[in-house]
């Protein structure tokens, strides 16, 4: 497998609504190859998720997997997840503020306000469409992921820009809130 470039912000791709992958096309030899290379790109990048376009592929396409992770100390394992096409049906009015971070925006971090649950359908890599609920910390990621789809990053839904901070900082004043 390969690990992929991947995009910052300020590169056209971050920003541009990615096109939605031909439900035939699923199962190529060439979306499974690529599918496989975003998942190792994330865990060589101790993410976890990514979306097809941070590595300059504007195709709706999104791996999560959260195991222990050194960026995300504390948060549950998710199984490893494939969202071809997602949609969020539903989302809980409840919103929680959390810390995030982002591939493509290296070194900062900021508190997002996400719906703490929601139902989201989508393809897998087998191209069979599933349903899945998610809550917490997993109902974060794929907001996050989804976002990317669309062209937003996570800064997009800071209401306020007094808790960006750089990863040192974050550390050293914010990181045991």
């Amino acid at each position: 497998m390969a690990i992929l470039k991947v995009a910052r912000l300020g590169h056209p791709v971050i920003r541009t609504p990615a096109e939605a992958v031909a439900k035939e096309s699923i199962a190529s030899p060439d979306m499974q190859r690529f599918i496989d290379d975003m998942i190792d790109t994330m865990r060589e990048y101790d993410g976890v998720g990514l979306a097809a376009p941070q590595v300059h592929v504007s195709k709706q396409v999104a791996v999560i997997e959260v195991a222990a992770n050194r960026r995300y100390p504390g948060e549950g394992p998710v199984p490893l997840t494939v969202l071809i096409n997602p949609k969020i049906l539903k989302s809980s009015k409840s919103q929680v503020e959390d810390w995030e971070g982002c591939l493509s925006i290296q070194e900062l971090r900021g508190r997002v306000p996400r719906a703490e649950s929601l139902e989201v359908e989508a393809f897998n890599r087998k191209g069979e469409k599933v349903l899945i609920r998610a809550h917490g910390f997993f109902a974060r990621v794929i907001q996050h992921e989804c976002d990317h789809l669309v062209g937003r990053v996570f800064a997009d839904r800071m209401p306020n820009l007094l808790t960006l901070s750089h990863l040192q900082e974050f550390v050293r004043y914010w990181a045991e809130d």
